[in-house]
């Protein structure tokens, strides 16, 4: 049972004594950014009113504690938590029932809720599966209670995906408002808001304390969440990119249901109060600070991935133009106009190249500066320094920022620079440069022959280039043992012995290859003729990798892929697919197969004789019945005809025919289809004969002559 919130050790037993002896202990503000012990730390002037990182009191106030839930109570929310995860209902009213009862049991316990460590999960999946009406009953009882909600470790989950999940409904009440104004009753008529008075009510009520909100090891994600709400940006955008979500945050999941971040990749309509509410919010947050406050947050373990943020909402939200503005994010980061080698700015940006926290922010300000501050960065800082900065495992991924902004004359400049260096990455593993170059370069149309020569050189093999190396998989020898030199000289392990977290270069080699397949031309061609050259054993040792995998599936789904390619690729695997079929990984690359097989109607019944062939162990294997599936197995055992039919039409190509359609042609010749190839057997023949008669009739006239 859950223990109330006590301080514990000689420092509560201190504050004790002190209050027992009547000595006064007065409040002091938040007045820091990092932790005191952090050399980095850089404090803020104490004593200062205006500053934006101090809060009000009330956010140093004891912590308010809700109270506990009893034994029966906990039982039972968790009975329904494991239900609510399975969501094992037989229908969405019956689910919709379960959830009214289970709201019903906590009316007024939703705070106790909140914050109880074993039960607040329940809560995050009751706000994932309800209703516009419940979530706006919900807001209602956390109303006043957020800025210690926020700050709370477990309830702060709650109120994130609470706010995550109440968003798309405010563009909803926009589009189609209530006949009967914003306020409406619920079933005990109780005056329940719109939500977008909620989300208004919020952050008046954190107003005041947000400069410290943003570095707090808790509030400051659900913060960042409600900026994103404001904006309009899409939720799982900026999830992606780890600017909301800690990566330590536990998945709270529901069998068959998306989380409210898995929404359209769309931004949403907003009521114009909230744009006036996300400038109040930004300027709240950075409010008294001067250039040295703000950039101290560039290299905080918080403070960093809310910098970008704001800097972000603020370039994209405003528009461009609001650098100009002396007061603005970005100008206060970068006084200098123009920025020099010389000047405070340089400093600050050189220090950020290669620092593991501050080069995030780095790459932000590149990616989002107006198009004259990149230029100005760029001649500055970075069009010398390219090579270097690529060798680095940090400044590599602002390279990697750099190049995707860089136009076809900077672009072609620094392919030039590069290129000679590839070998060189390749062996540092420094993939994720070669990996931007080569979509770029695809993107502005630059030549990608010399980088198709440079890789082939790296990642050569007896048979010229092998792609075996480059996703880090051993060639299979006759024994089954083996090992692949690679381009470090170092020798790979088995696949099934080595886990992808012992070996995380596989990752970034299958990314690789990924890329290059996507560009037609020398790089792509080099990844489909090196698979068709590879053993039939180590393309299965590929398919069942769950990385590797991913290279094979692109490769036979690709539209650079020749249909001479995709034939031989598909026939190295005879064979093997009922095998494949019930493997976790390889079953995707039999779906990719049909997809694969596309103008090769002969080829995919093969495949699918094959798998005919292994029903029984593909029906008691869950990826051996998913492939069954995804083939229409069921109709090609029973209707055969209408699956080639269905085949045919998908495969889109007359020239390969059914095993059932040769056997009838060869049964009736006479109603047999011509196929283009019969058709060119009778021109060939009629123009033989045509010949002939031209020729016999060029003699005629010579065995005449000779006659007389």
């Amino acid at each position: 049972m859950p223990k109330e919130n006590r301080k514990r050790g000689h420092r509560g037993e201190g504050k004790k004594r002190k209050l027992e002896n009547g000595e006064e202990e007065h409040e002091q503000k938040r007045t820091k950014i990092l932790d005191a012990d952090d050399e980095s730390f850089l404090p803020v002037a104490d004593g200062s009113a205006e500053n934006g990182l101090g809060g009000e009191s009330s956010a140093l106030a004891e912590k308010p504690f809700y109270g506990m839930l009893d034994d029966e109570e906990q039982e039972y929310f968790k009975k329904a938590d494991e239900l609510l995860e399975l969501n094992d209902f037989a229908d969405p009213e019956e689910r919709a029932l379960f959830l009214a009862n289970v709201y019903c049991e906590a009316d007024g316990k939703e705070l106790k809720i909140a914050n109880s460590q074993s039960c607040s999960r329940i809560l995050e999946r009751l706000i994932l599966l309800s209703s516009p009406a419940q979530l706006k009953s919900l807001f209602q009882k956390f109303s006043g209670h957020f800025l210690h909600l926020v700050q709370h470790r477990f309830a702060s989950h709650c109120c994130e995906t609470l706010f995550m999940k109440a968003a798309p409904c405010v563009t909803q009440e926009l589009l189609e408002p209530q006949q009967n104004g914003h306020h409406d009753h619920d079933a005990n008529d109780d005056v329940v808001v719109s939500i977008e008075n909620l989300f208004l009510y919020t952050i008046n009520e954190l107003e005041g304390n947000l400069g410290y909100l943003l570095t707090d090891r808790f509030a400051s994600h659900a913060v960042r969440v409600l900026l994103v709400v404001l904006s309009g940006e899409p939720l799982d955008t900026n999830i992606k990119s780890s600017l909301l979500r800690s990566k330590k945050k536990e998945n709270i999941a529901i069998h068959g249901v998306e989380r409210p971040d898995g929404a359209k990749d769309t931004k949403r309509t907003v009521p114009k109060a909230f744009t006036e509410a996300l400038e109040r919010m930004m300027n709240d947050s950075i409010a008294g600070l001067n250039t040295d406050n703000l950039r101290a947050l560039a290299t905080h373990q918080l403070g960093n991935p809310a910098l970008q943020l704001l800097l972000k909402l603020e370039l994209t939200h405003f528009g461009k133009q609001r650098a100009k503005d002396e007061t603005s994010i970005v100008r206060t980061l970068l006084p200098d106009d123009p920025i020099t080698e010389d000047s405070g700015s340089a400093s600050f940006i050189n220090g950020l190249i290669y620092d593991p926290i501050g080069s995030h922010l780095l790459e932000t300000i590149i990616e989002f500066a107006p198009g004259k501050m990149f230029k100005n960065l760029y001649k500055e800082f970075f069009r010398d320094r390219l090579l270097s900065m690529a060798r680095n495992d940090i400044a590599g991924y602002v390279v990697c920022k750099i190049l995707e902004r860089l136009s076809r004359e900077d672009l072609l400049h620094a392919h030039e620079s590069i290129l000679p260096q590839i070998p060189s990455l390749l062996e540092k593993g420094r993939i994720a440069v070669i990996r931007t170059l080569i979509e770029r370069c695809a993107v502005r149309d630059v030549d990608t022959q010399a980088l198709a020569v440079q890789i082939d050189t790296a990642f050569a093999g007896a048979n010229g280039f092998d792609v075996a190396k480059l996703l880090k998989i051993d060639e299979v020898d006759g024994s089954g043992a083996g090992s692949v030199q690679m381009p470090n000289g170092s020798s790979g392990h088995s696949a099934a012995v080595r886990s992808p977290d012992d070996n995380p270069g596989k990752a970034h080699g299958s990314v690789l290859a990924q890329a290059m397949i996507l560009v037609p031309g020398p790089l792509s061609g080099l990844i489909f003729e090196s698979f068709t050259t590879l053993k039939p054993e180590t393309l299965t040792r590929i398919a069942k990798d769950p990385i590797a995998s991913r290279t094979l599936q692109a490769a036979l789904t690709s539209t650079n892929a020749s249909i001479i390619a995709r034939r031989k690729l598909v026939q190295l695997f005879y064979g093997h697919f009922g095998d494949m079929a019930v493997d976790k990984a390889a079953s995707h690359a039999v779906d990719a197969v049909w997809e694969g097989t596309h103008g090769l109607a002969f080829i995919r019944e093969r495949v699918a004789e094959e798998l005919a062939e292994n029903e029984a162990i593909m029906r008691d294997s869950p990826y051996g019945r998913g492939v069954w599936k995804n083939w229409k197995m069921d109709l090609y055992k029973r209707r055969r005809a209408d699956w080639i039919k269905q085949s045919k039409m998908k495969a889109s190509n007359d020239g390969f025919q059914s095993f059932s359609e040769l056997d009838i042609n060869n049964r009736a010749p006479e109603n047999r289809k011509k196929t283009p190839l019969d058709l060119a057997r009778e021109r060939h023949t009629a123009n033989r004969v045509k010949a002939g008669e031209r020729a016999s009739r060029r003699k005629e006239p010579a065995r005449a002559q000779s006659a007389a």
